[in-house]
């Protein structure tokens, strides 16, 4: 045992240099690995503890006065055994507020805050004084809103009804999950009651309701519902916000971060598992003759193989332990980011499961020796008397000669053959080389072109399911709102070229054996397609008796195109034919689109009158569209370009995003730099009889230096090429499934090429940095000693 460990550490020792960057290796993967585990295991179980926290509602029902009656639905609610179910909660909508300067677009519902705590979904403080209700002249805001527009405690928020305008300072900024995920265009403002009614009693238009639902056993909520709706003698036809939406949408980006680094941390795992069996094969190589003297000495095949194995179990526990360490930060860092919306406090409640962290380790230590113990079993082929007598075996020694024989034969294409002859020799290491850089500028350029789609999504609103008009126009105030006037304003104005109104209605979609699809109803008055709108399969509706569905609702009613379904608006029931099915992420796509004619089938007088999008014959003078109409409409309409609206929903996506494809993309340029530089110093040291020969005849070390890296950056440059192919359309494809469940058949990118080849080039900047360094050993070393390696 003595004799194993002394060669063990002599193995240490000489490869000082090679044996660092794997163990860094070894260590990176397992950061990549644990922190993914981590991501994963806290984002489920960080918004389960909040929702049991607050008490979370597993659906929030909304109502006005003119379809159900919301008392006798709450009351009904109210006496169901089983069934928590809060108190109506009246509030009133508007359409924006100014804060810090900027004048925001949301949908905020104006909350009349009862007396906290509520018996469902209690508002959890994350800064501010926990009171009972917000005190005079004071409101609660969500997280979300708070960081998306840079609102802090005592900063005065304005809001605008249209008929006045008001402003109110934050005492209170509180975990909302319902109303304060990503992807959010609205907000509960939580008022005080003396505000409320102060600010809305005169407001025109009718006072709406909120109340919110919580089972003791969830997965027993559609037989409630059947119940409830034989109450109703018919279905419910107002919205609904069902508990698998809010979980949903409050998980997406950080699945699809755990998605990209548990794919990367396994790649760069397997990485790490080929250098360690290239490293023990060249090792054997090298100490061909040492082997076989040991052996001859009787010292068992199987006691060599165990110093490798030994020397890399120790490599992997000194690796794997501060792995697990930087997993902890790096993980933290992540998930306080993208999860900031849930944070209750200075700091979110992680958990680091000590068992999970362990069988990782484990696991990975395991799949480690299992590669040792399988490459070091080659020192059973070692003979002694070969090994002593030439230093290899029999067969390796007469294909050294001829090519020391064939040496006098180099002619002036010399650089190009060293080149060419270090690429088809060591076959193994020029395809890990491709597939490393392959891998690297996949990253690179996915990361680019995943931030690139969200920062330039003007560009593709359509595929993510919105229109693609140049400005918005939003009714704030109906009383003083003159459709006819703003009508004539919009057509004598020669910079607009086309405008449509947009409303939006629940829509309740009968669904057997299952609960009714409760869903958002775009009704138009004009074109859909003149505003923007896409499908991804059929067309828009045209006529009143045609619709359009999102992907979930085709799928959850098993609808096609030509199919009649059956819907309830307002009340009202409508068959109406499938012209269209399009993907969303708004709403998961379970949402549907309509003509304003269908409407009118049962309302001839209906005009759409909420939300104007309009088209101008040049785009860069919208800045200046919005200006005129705010000025001229100022009292009951507010104004903004669609890229200032998509900003507000999306910038938050960008900042939790940038962080860790960040650090993924500079690890993988570390790892490429790590593992080419080993990869070559191993091939220098195989070939160094070689190099010898060269040097011996004339040649430069910087000529056989630069003729090795030129065969590096050809074998990179191919890597890379796949990279950027792999980057652009494979790995959004591996994607799909996390985004199906989100309403999306396919991520729609913006690519920027520029960007994105630059970034590519980096994996081939740290090949060839790294070849070339490792291949310093030739210049220090004379040809003399070359020629005896």
């Amino acid at each position: 045992m003595h004799a194993v460990i002394t060669l063990c550490f002599a193995h240490i020792k000489k490869r000082k240099i090679q044996n660092v960057l794997l163990a860094v290796l070894i260590m990176l993967s397992t950061l990549l690995l644990a922190t993914s585990v981590t991501i994963i295991m806290n984002t489920n179980n960080i918004f389960e503890k909040i929702h049991h926290d607050s008490n979370g509602a597993h659906q929030i029902l909304t109502m006005g006065k003119d379809i159900h009656n919301p008392i006798t639905v709450n009351i009904w609610w109210q006496e169901q055994q089983g069934v928590t179910a809060s108190n109506l909660i009246p509030y009133r909508n508007l359409s924006g507020f100014t804060a810090n300067g900027v004048e925001t677009q949301n949908l905020l519902f104006m909350m009349n805050t009862p007396k906290t705590p509520f018996a469902i979904d209690r508002l959890l403080f994350s800064e501010g004084k926990n009171q009972d209700y917000p005190t005079e002249g004071t409101i609660w805001i969500p997280t979300s809103m708070a960081s998306t527009s840079n609102i802090s405690l005592g900063d005065a928020i304005e809001f605008n009804t249209g008929e006045k305008a008001f402003s109110l300072s934050v005492s209170g900024i509180v975990v909302d999950l319902p109303y304060g995920g990503p992807f959010s265009n609205n907000a509960r403002i939580w008022m005080n009651d003396s505000d409320y009614h102060k600010q809305f009693d005169t407001m025109i238009g009718s006072e709406q309701y909120m109340m919110a639902l919580r089972f003791d056993d969830y997965q027993q909520s559609a037989n409630y519902w059947i119940e409830f709706e034989k109450f109703l003698n018919g279905p419910y036809l107002e919205s609904k916000m069902e508990y698998v939406d809010l979980y949903s949408f409050n998980l997406i980006i950080n699945k699809i971060i755990g998605f990209i680094m548990i794919a990367f941390g396994v790649a760069m795992l397997f990485i790490s598992l080929f250098i360690i069996g290239f490293s023990i094969s060249d090792a054997i190589l090298t100490n061909y003759k040492t082997i076989g003297v040991i052996k001859s000495l009787g010292l068992t095949s199987r006691k060599i193989s165990a110093t490798y194995v030994l020397q890399f179990a120790l490599l992997s526990v000194v690796s794997i332990i501060p792995g697990l360490i930087a997993s902890t930060i790096l993980s933290r860092v992540i998930i306080e980011s993208s999860l900031s919306y849930l944070k209750s406090g200075k700091h979110l409640t992680i958990i680091q499961d000590f068992r999970i962290t362990m069988l990782l380790a484990v696991i990975i230590l395991v799949i480690v020796i299992l590669t040792a113990f399988i490459y070091s079993n080659k020192t059973r082929h070692v003979e002694p008397v070969q090994a002593i007598k030439y230093g290899m075996s029999e067969f390796a020694n007469s294909k050294l000669n001829r090519r020391l024989n064939n040496s006098n034969r180099l002619s002036n294409f010399v650089n190009l053959q060293i080149g060419i002859k270090n690429i088809t020799k060591n076959m193994k290491s020029s395809i890990l080389i491709i597939v490393l850089t392959a891998i690297t500028s996949a990253i690179l350029v996915f990361s680019a072109v995943m931030l690139n789609s969200f920062i330039s999504i003007k560009q593709n609103t359509p595929a993510f399911g919105y229109d693609s008009s140049h400005v918005v126009v939003t009714v704030s105030n109906e009383a003083t709102f003159s459709k006819q006037q703003f009508e004539q304003f919009l057509r004598s104005d020669e910079r607009i070229k086309n405008h449509a109104w947009l409303d939006q209605f629940t829509g309740v979609l009968p669904n057997e054996p299952n609960q009714p699809l409760n869903i958002k109803v775009d009704t138009l008055e004009g074109s859909f397609d003149a505003a923007g709108y896409e499908t991804i399969s059929g067309r828009n509706p045209v006529n009143k008796n045609e619709i359009a569905i999102g992907l979930n609702v085709a799928k959850a009613l098993h609808k096609n195109l030509g199919d009649i379904v059956e819907v309830y608006i307002e009340g009202k029931q409508h068959h109406l034919i499938v012209t269209g099915i399009y993907q969303s992420i708004a709403n998961m796509s379970n949402s549907a689109r309509i003509t304003a004619d269908v409407i009118k089938v049962y309302n001839a007088t209906y005009s759409a009158s909420k939300q104007s999008m309009i088209n101008l014959v040049d785009e860069t003078l919208s800045d200046q569209i919005v200006d005129d109409l705010n000025n001229n409409f100022k009292s009951s309409v507010s104004a903004e370009t669609q890229q200032t609206s998509l900003d507000n929903v999306f910038k938050v996506v960008v900042a939790i995003l940038i962080i860790p494809l960040s650090v993924i993309g500079i690890l993988f340029i570390t790892v490429t730099f790590i593992i080419i530089f080993s990869v070559s110093r191993i091939n220098v040291r195989k070939e160094s009889g070689t190099y010898g020969i060269f040097k011996s005849i004339g040649m430069t070390s910087n000529t056989i230096r630069w003729s090795i890296t030129s065969g590096i950056l050809f074998l990179s440059s191919l890597g890379t090429i796949f990279g950027i192919f792999i980057g652009i359309k494979v790995i959004p494809v591996a994607l799909q499934s996390i985004l199906l469940e989100y309403g999306l058949l396919e991520l729609p990118l913006a690519i920027n090429w520029p960007v994105s080849i630059g970034l590519s080039l980096l994996s081939i900047l740290a090949a060839c940095f790294g070849c070339w360094l490792s291949t310093k050993i030739i210049a220090k070393t004379s040809p003399r000693i070359l020629l005896v390696d």
